[in-house]
């Protein structure tokens, strides 16, 4: 069951910026309603998710994600280069 948010844990983080662009931060804040910290969690942490999500997630287009699922349920035959590749691999991880 996740913790209330008063017990989450927390970690201190400490950075040194332009004057000019925490002044922009202090204001855009303000504009939203929020405290500066605030500010910095919900924005940075929303950044820090969609990076995330673009490093794991693969997006494909209808007729990839068509072709993918196809290779999948009905995979080709392994050509003579991979067949080698799996001989080699096989004979690297055999037990001695």
């Amino acid at each position: 069951m996740p913790r209330p948010a008063s017990e989450m844990e927390t970690a201190r983080l400490e950075a040194r910026v332009p004057v000019n662009v925490y002044e922009q931060m202090q204001r855009a804040a303000r504009l939203r309603g929020m405290t500066l910290t605030g500010y910095l969690i919900a924005t940075a942490g929303e950044d820090a998710r969609r990076t995330v999500e673009e490093a794991d997630v693969l997006r494909l287009a209808a007729e990839d994600q068509v072709r993918f699922a196809k290779a999948l349920i009905d995979p080709p035959a392994p050509n003579a280069r991979l067949a080698r590749a799996a001989k080699r691999h096989a004979d690297l991880i055999a037990p001695r």
